[in-house]
């Protein structure tokens, strides 16, 4: 005969499993009961020449950078901040920790609203185009860059709406 103790450890094993079973259905992308989900603040780019960035990225975004100091500059978008650290502080900060100039892994995205006024404007500061406006399959226009570290970067446009 199972006790009551037994029966209340069931009962809350079978709603346990049930709750994690739905969660790895629906994706298992919510974060624990009563925490919130990390939000992606910054994206910094670690850099040999702050200033080269500085100097691409100003006329790109539109933006002023807000410089703190030689080794240290950010753009704020309405979203979220691009930063530029020096490599030099970076290594001192934390050392063997970054390679400047050597990501083919990380694309930045910025949405605007016309992908191709945009490439039009930045044939004079962009070098290196790796894509020119294109529709994806997936709906968003695209045109994709390198900045002079080689880091590629993609303006985007949502779809129209029908």
């Amino acid at each position: 005969m199972t006790t009551t103790p037994m029966r209340f450890l069931a009962v809350g094993l079978a709603f346990t499993i049930a709750s994690w079973s739905a969660n790895l259905r629906s994706g298992g992308n919510h974060p624990p009961s009563g925490a919130s989900a990390p939000k992606l603040m910054h994206t910094c780019l670690i850099t040999n020449n702050v200033n080269q960035l500085i100097q691409f990225y100003e006329p790109v975004l539109a933006l002023k950078a807000q410089k703190s100091g030689e080794d240290y500059a950010e753009f704020r978008t309405d979203v979220g901040v691009l930063a530029i650290f020096s490599a030099a502080a970076q290594e001192k900060y934390i050392p063997s920790s970054a390679i400047p100039a050597a990501n083919k892994s990380m694309i930045l995205e910025f949405q605007v609203t016309d992908v191709d006024k945009e490439y039009s404007r930045l044939q004079s500061l962009v070098k290196i185009w790796v894509k020119p406006p294109t529709t994806q399959p997936w709906g968003t226009r695209s045109t994709y860059f390198r900045d002079p570290d080689g880091n590629l970067v993609d303006f985007f446009a949502a779809p129209k709406a029908q």
